[in-house]
């Protein structure tokens, strides 16, 4: 594809029918755009690769025919994680602009070109979201977020942030003090649907592969926080998110992805700032948190 004005990268790991769906949907809402989309696959062993090359056409050279359905293909030969995934992507991506979208989301009602038109029009937002919902209507609380600094994390793990949802000392994880329909800027967003111009990600060299899986995206917003671009919640546009399809068999290794993301984060970025004292007792409640919800999913089976 010549010239695109928008990439997007779409990372798979055997969740088949929700990618076929995915697809369907983009394509279903592209019309005539000139975007080029690239679906990198996690090594996956439910038959996602082959499922994709019977449906659409694929792209193998820069000569390959065009049409309204071509797909590049990225073929990991190992599942590299979330991180490392993406940034095959973003080697093939050719656009000012790039969309990292999960596999297991719908795009409904030209939410990628509202998206798009916002953050071109407005030059200091290096990255956006839009409103991600679930499939009962709620949020997806990832989508609209602050950092998870020590205090912002206590409030949300004690459930302060619940208790108190409109006061900003409270919520600052949650960040529910703020108007969700309204478009506003944010702190940090989901990886589920992130476009962000090519300039800024290029500038913190992508996605940290220090994270397998969780936490990357608080990482990703983090960084480019730290370059000076902002953020943007877009409340005129939603897509629907199958939340945690991937990971709906590997529950437990979820879990200490998850714990492991707090940690790298914490020892990045936070650790240095407490004494010593206090800040081995945030790890300590790293690990607790994470022994607790690994025993309730035991109780639960």
């Amino acid at each position: 594809m010549e010239n695109p004005n928008l990439s997007i990268v779409i990372l798979n790991y055997n969740v088949k029918e929700l990618l076929l769906n995915c697809l369907q949907s983009i394509f279903k809402n592209k019309g005539k755009e000139n975007w080029q989309i690239i679906v990198v696959d996690n090594a996956s062993s439910d038959g996602s690769v082959e499922a994709v090359k019977e449906k659409y056409e694929i792209a193998s050279s820069p000569s390959a025919p065009r049409n309204d359905d071509v797909v590049e293909l990225v073929e990991n030969k190992s599942n590299l994680g979330f991180s490392a995934g993406n940034n095959a992507g973003v080697k093939k991506a050719k656009a000012p602009v790039v969309l990292f979208l999960n596999p297991d989301t719908v795009v409904v009602d030209g939410a990628i070109q509202k998206s798009l038109a916002y953050l071109l029009s407005n030059p200091d937002i290096g990255a956006l979201t839009c409103r991600v919902e679930l499939p009962d209507g709620k949020m997806d609380y990832s989508c609209h977020r602050g950092f998870p600094t020590p205090w912002n994390a206590f409030a949300y793990f004690s459930g302060l942030s619940k208790l108190f949802p409109h006061f900003p000392i409270f919520s600052g994880y949650t960040a529910s003090h703020l108007d969700i329909n309204n478009t506003h800027e944010i702190d940090c967003l989901t990886g589920a649907f992130l476009m962000v111009r090519k300039i800024a990600g290029d500038q913190i060299n992508w996605w940290d592969t220090d994270y397998f899986w969780n936490g990357e995206d608080i990482e990703f917003c983090y960084s480019l926080k730290e370059k000076g671009w902002k953020i943007f919640f877009y409340a005129d546009a939603k897509i629907i998110h199958y939340k945690g399809s991937s990971a709906g068999k590997e529950k437990a290794r979820t879990i200490s992805h998850g714990a492991s993301a707090m940690r790298i984060f914490y020892r990045k970025h936070y650790y240095e700032k407490y004494p010593p004292i206090f800040r081995d007792l945030i790890l300590a409640g790293i690990k607790l948190l994470e022994h607790y919800r690994k025993a309730k999913l035991w109780i639960s089976q």
